[in-house]
């Protein structure tokens, strides 16, 4: 895929009467493509210093007429899905199972208890996703938001060594933040979209994307506060998979289901966040232990994959196929 299908940049609009002085206050409020500025209600624009309702409405009518937001035909859908690309996991049953990998332009889940492969997973695809189209690839860079502390270079590096790539070069192309609570970790989703709008990222990835939320808010009080900022949280996440076609990967941590679940259902964990995540996402992910290094990956929900397992392993170059 070249830049050519590549989002427009903001600036763009000078050249259809928009001040370039209205450009650069959009862009610092966050909305550095046109796809940006078509997908957001007006009211949101209204909040933009110095942009009145006259000039949102003509700033909503150009990016309209430049950004396809009307019907097309199913024939024209299908077509523009079969050109999206997957990111390979490293293990070939895990891809099985998912049509060929990591789907670009949507959010994939993976929820599971504390040591299920996650991380590891997380680790994997940052590299993978440099790899080029026909090995499996997004021939991008990866953008990785890490709430829990748990990111670590040399998992990288081993993965690299494995797929034959640069080490060095690898770490080039992984953009590293660490989020210290959620108001931050929704700052740091506007720079991502500043970076996308600049270069190709083909990942971007959030472990954990509930562990701040957590802690942030407790108990039934700010509940509602809790589950609209994750709201508004998951809604920019969708619109970068939209916006840029990147995949999006998220982790989320599990909880133990004390309010009805009957002792003999199998799983009596659930993934955090409500049905507001389970909405947002459009894939999800059940990682549970196997034996040794053996995790099970099970599709919880998708659009258009069956429910299916696959067993994969975790090695010290990263996600692989077990070996019997």
């Amino acid at each position: 895929m070249g830049e050519a299908f590549g989002p427009l940049l903001i600036n763009k609009l000078e050249e259809f009467g928009i001040s370039g002085s209205d450009c650069k206050k959009l862009a610092e409020a966050g909305y550095h493509t046109i796809e940006s500025v078509a997908f957001t209600p007006k009211k949101n624009l209204l909040l933009v210093k110095g942009i009145s309702e006259a000039k949102a409405d003509k700033i909503l009518a150009e990016a309209g007429k430049l950004v396809p937001m009307g019907f097309t035909t199913a024939t024209e859908f299908h077509a523009r899905r079969n050109e999206l690309i997957t990111i390979t996991t490293g293990s070939k049953n895990l891809d099985a199972i998912l049509g060929g990998g990591m789907e670009t332009g949507s959010i994939t889940e993976l929820y599971g208890e504390f040591r299920t492969g996650k991380s590891q997973l997380c680790h994997t695809l940052a590299v993978t996703c440099q790899l080029p189209v026909d090995m499996g690839g997004g021939e991008g860079k990866c953008l990785y938001i890490d709430t829990e502390g748990t990111f670590r270079p040399v998992r990288l590096l081993a993965v690299a060594e494995r797929y034959g790539l640069n080490g060095e070069e690898v770490l080039d192309n992984v953009a590293y933040a660490r989020a210290y609570n959620a108001d931050h970790q929704l700052q740091l989703l506007l720079q991502a979209s500043a970076m996308m709008a600049e270069s190709r990222f083909s990942l971007l990835i959030v472990d954990s994307l509930t562990s701040l939320y957590r802690t942030d808010f407790s108990g039934r009080g700010e509940l509602s506060a809790r589950q609209t900022h994750l709201a508004k949280f998951l809604r920019v996440l969708m619109r970068l998979a939209d916006e840029f076609g990147v995949a999006v990967v998220i982790t989320n941590q599990v909880v133990a289901q004390v309010d009805g679940a009957s002792a003999f259902s199998a799983d009596a964990k659930k993934p955090i966040g409500g049905n507001i995540v389970a909405h947002a996402s459009t894939t999800r992910l059940s990682l549970r232990k196997g034996r040794g290094n053996q995790r099970i990956c099970r599709i919880a929900d998708s659009p258009c994959l069956p429910e299916a397992d696959a067993v994969f392993a975790i090695a010290p170059e990263g996600i692989v196929d077990p070996v019997d």
